[in-house]
């Protein structure tokens, strides 16, 4: 993109993560006018991977869900990645350490019957907190809580019956071995994105919107938004005239946190590659520990929800601290000389993101409906929070993205994107 932007555009997208390459990419080609305003220095988002001890580590998303239908799996390889087909870490407990094999096959089951109780609760209507779903007092509580934490960065007291329920996993998940953020970057290659170039306003007072930017005023016939709903919520992106509305559906939606810490560790060959351990059974502010991914001499740390929250306020020190403690326990004290911290995700404190994935609030299972309603059919709203069945992925920002394209060119006039 030249350094001095045209005055006008038929479409600008705002944002070039997963949403906003995908509206682009469906975007392109055709005869119309398009520019991405992206505000970091970099595309991708939250899909990141950071180059560090000779491999590629996703400081971001990783895991391709429901991989037999995710769009994104069947472009790996196109383009020049590998597919890694390993079962993930969560299916295969390194050790019996933390728990004993009845303990798993005991948890396993009470998983279960939670997620059976959630999903009855929904299919009658009914609305509400997830964990008033728990059985009171049962040991598994804290376990379920800490999981919820990976699944919706936060715990289940802050997670609606029925969006949790609305979620679809196949149960397939893969990988790329160069990581999930080298696929969006080199899907997102050639197109038009502006970088260092914040949107801060939408002035839709007139018959074209005005966008100003960091590097001037452009105007648009048509503009997709893919900000993540803490920015939205804040009025990072202000609308002239406001639109209560919109930002009330992103509070509902708010991002919940999942941070990671990538570890090297000396001696790996201890342990079984792509196996998992938790820190503890008794309470959610313990982390997940996905030993030796890829078979790399490494750790990579998972920590979600409050506990995340805590330690990221306390600075990225306070995750190797607290790591450290919880693998000495696990593993032995002779861990404590073994690690080396290589890289710490702090997404909250990204002025661009403030976390990491949504989820709804209990009682506003609708907003994500709400959230993807266009505004006088000129202002298209995309991204994770508006895909009501794969919210928190990737390729649910992806879809989104593209459902969003195709709704900014009818409304041109221009038909659907092929």
């Amino acid at each position: 993109m030249p350094t001095d932007l045209p005055a006008a555009f038929d479409i600008a997208v705002i944002g070039a993560g997963a949403a906003g390459l995908a509206a682009t990419r469906r975007l392109s080609g055709r005869p119309l006018s398009l520019a991405v305003f992206e505000a970091r220095d970099r595309i991708g988002g939250r899909a990141w991977t950071l180059a560090a001890e000779g491999f590629g580590l996703d400081m971001g998303c990783g895991w391709l869900h429901s991989a037999d239908e995710n769009p994104l799996a069947a472009r790996v390889e196109a383009l020049g990645l590998t597919l890694n087909k390993t079962p993930p870490p969560w299916e295969r407990q390194a050790f019996d350490h933390e728990m004993s094999k009845a303990e798993q096959a005991e948890f396993r089951a009470a998983f279960a019957a939670f997620e059976d109780r959630v999903a009855d609760a929904a299919a009658r209507g009914e609305e509400g907190p997830a964990s008033i779903l728990f059985e009171p007092g049962d040991r598994w509580n804290p376990r379920m809580d800490a999981i919820s934490g990976a699944l919706n960065g936060a715990r289940f007291a802050e997670v609606s019956i029925r969006d949790y329920d609305a979620y679809r996993d196949t149960g397939v998940n893969w990988r790329v071995a160069e990581g999930y953020g080298r696929l969006v970057e080199r899907l997102g290659a050639n197109l038009p994105v502006v970088l260092d170039c914040p949107v801060t306003r939408i002035d839709r007072t007139g018959p074209t919107l005005k966008l100003h930017t960091a590097k001037g005023v452009v105007e648009a016939r048509a503009v997709i938004v893919t900000l993540p709903t803490d920015l939205l919520a804040a009025e990072v992106l202000r609308f002239d005239p406001p639109l209560p509305d919109l930002a009330e559906a992103a509070a509902d939606l708010p991002l919940g946190l999942a941070s990671k810490l990538h570890l090297s560790v000396a001696g790996a060959d201890d342990f079984p590659p792509d196996s998992q351990l938790w820190g503890r059974t008794d309470t959610a502010d313990t982390a997940g520990y996905h030993l030796r991914p890829f078979g790399r001499p490494m750790i990579e740390a998972w920590f979600g929800g409050d506990i995340a929250r805590q330690l990221e306020a306390e600075g990225e020190a306070a995750f190797l601290a607290f790591a450290t403690d919880e693998l000495v326990h696990l593993l032995g004290s002779n861990m404590r000389r073994r690690l080396e911290p290589v890289a710490t995700t702090m997404w909250g404190a990204d002025p661009w993101s403030r976390g990491a994935y949504s989820h709804a609030r209990p009682g506003r299972a609708d907003a994500r409906r709400r959230l993807k309603g266009s505004v006088e059919n000129r202002i298209f709203l995309a991204g994770e929070a508006t895909a009501e069945a794969f919210y928190g992925t990737a390729h649910g920002a992806w879809m989104e993205g593209e459902r969003a394209a195709d709704e900014a060119l009818a409304a041109l006039g221009l038909g659907e994107a092929s």
